[in-house]
């Protein structure tokens, strides 16, 4: 196979990367640069490319890759809302995703947001440093004997789901396609959306994003919920209609909001902006509020994550240069 560009590359990703190329033949070409329509000529001469969940694989840009002779698109994640799947199909070019890398990885990213939220790990992580040893507005609650509400219960969701349940919360489950077999092992309970949303402590979503979830949770699903309650998000960003959440931060009907992830993240999230204006102005309110704790996508940021996801994708690439199938359950197919 000839060399795969790598885009929107990160020192992480030459790390893994570059071990499992090394050792199936796969030579990467890493680009820091994300790719798109204006920078898919960089791309000619190749039959794959690799991509990341901010990469604009639209139908112009899949129109200039397949002038380029690309006829591959591998993904290094489980989403791809970015993906034109219906304008591939018809132009001719494969995609294929890493669909589970590590459930646990997100799963207990996800618990970490929700302990240092609640306990203000890191608004005491602050003070301490400047000496300030002051306890006052650091109270929180405990998790043991509260409601956590999972929406959607794929691995990530039910691993989640199984951490919640060893602290001795009891645990609502939501989900499309419920599992009733899996509730019962688990302890969990499914309910309706509705009574989730009113009922729970804590809501958590784990649900992919997709014209029916775009903005799950609106104004109307916030003001369901009970005041004071928590919202923690490690899925996709267009989940949440972040101009409701804000006003529900100011009108103090939510007690905290943790995020792994933004509705826009693309130019902001994995770039490092300090020394720079922060041009969106929702992600600069999210930020100011004492309530929000936010990280920059780094759910998936464990060895086992990196190294499954740079495994599976050099797996794939390996099969489509022999002509052999891929790996199952990664190649995407128009709906």
């Amino acid at each position: 196979m000839t060399t795969v560009p790598l885009y929107d590359a990160k020192p992480y990703d030459h790390l893994f990367f570059v071990k499992e190329g090394d050792a199936a033949g796969v030579k990467y070409e890493f680009h820091a640069f994300r790719l798109d329509a204006s920078t898919a000529p960089s791309a000619v001469g190749a039959e794959a490319v690799c991509v990341f969940v901010n990469d604009a694989i639209d139908r112009p840009c899949l129109e200039a890759l397949e002038r380029g002779g690309v006829r591959l698109v591998a993904l290094r994640c489980a989403g791809f809302n970015q993906v034109d799947l219906r304008a591939a199909a018809e132009i001719g070019i494969r995609i294929v995703r890493v669909p589970a890398y590590s459930p646990h990885a997100v799963a207990e990213h996800t618990v970490a947001l929700l302990l240092s939220m609640n306990r203000k790990i890191h608004r005491a992580y602050n003070r301490v440093r400047e000496h300030n040893f002051s306890l006052s507005g650091l109270v929180g609650f405990d998790l043991h004997g509260r409601v956590a509400g999972i929406v959607g219960t794929g691995k990530i969701g039910r691993l989640t789901a199984s951490i919640l349940r060893g602290f001795g919360m009891k645990v609502l489950v939501y989900d499309l396609y419920p599992d009733e077999e899996w509730a019962r092992e688990t302890g969990c309970l499914y309910v309706p959306l509705e009574e989730l949303f009113a009922t729970a402590d804590v809501v958590s979503l784990h649900t992919p994003l997709t014209p029916e979830t775009h903005y799950l949770v609106d104004g109307d699903a916030l003001a369901m919920m009970k005041d004071g309650a928590y919202l923690v998000n490690t899925s996709r960003g267009g989940l949440v209609d972040t101009t409701a959440l804000i006003g529900a931060l100011k009108s103090h009907k939510l007690g905290g909001v943790a995020l792994d992830v933004y509705e826009i993240e693309e130019g902001v999230f994995f770039e490092d902006l300090s020394h720079d204006v922060l041009q969106d102005d929702d992600l600069a309110r999210l930020v100011s509020f004492p309530n929000v704790l936010i990280t920059s996508h780094q759910g998936f940021l464990t060895e086992e994550a990196l190294s499954e996801i740079a495994r599976v994708t050099t797996a794939n690439l390996v099969r489509f240069g022999e002509g052999g199938d891929f790996l199952p359950g990664t190649e995407l197919k128009a709906p």
